[in-house]
């Protein structure tokens, strides 16, 4: 299964069209949200994009933690995991949170394949153990270019992707 992980989109609902465009094209059956979506509306331009696949979400450092999960439990196929998302997929153990350190010690717990986390803005990826560690950068394209992952479960392959290339 090919899902798309990303992660502080601070409202930037241009890229967010964007990306969700390219996810539709490229048949990505289920998203990953590391955290600061900013306001709930920015849930709600997912939704309304109609995105038909799973939405994991996780709250950020900017995250309106009353709302959010309310405008998540309005749609059928969005599972707002509050701080730290766990699920499997594909045979996959993976694990999301926004913070870096909290995705550094569910790496290093030796029970995931892959971490994904936020933040920092920053694209990157690292090997823990047997753990893939990673950080998809940030798609509002503060600090660093806009970017996203994309994580095939079945060939075990993660790509780094810029918005702007595509």
């Amino acid at each position: 299964m090919k899902i798309a992980i990303f992660s502080d989109s601070h409202d930037n609902i241009p890229n967010l069209e964007k990306f969700l465009t390219w996810c539709k094209k490229n048949k990505i059956e289920q998203l990953i949200f590391c955290g600061d979506l900013s306001t709930p509306t920015t849930l709600k331009e997912i939704l309304e994009l109609k995105f038909k696949g799973e939405i994991h979400i996780v709250f950020g450092n900017v995250s309106d933690k009353e709302l959010e999960p309310r405008a998540a439990a309005q749609s059928s196929n969005v599972v707002h995991h509050g701080e730290v998302g766990k699920t499997k997929i594909d045979g996959k153990k993976i694990a999301f949170t926004h913070f870096p350190q909290k995705a550094k010690k569910l790496a290093q717990s030796g029970k995931y394949d892959i971490v994904f986390y936020g933040h920092t803005h920053k694209p990157w990826k690292e090997k823990i153990g047997n753990c893939q560690l990673v950080n998809p950068g940030n798609l509002a394209g503060i600090f660093y270019k806009a970017t996203f992952a994309i994580y095939n479960t079945k060939t075990n392959k993660l790509e780094l992707k810029i918005l702007e290339n595509l």
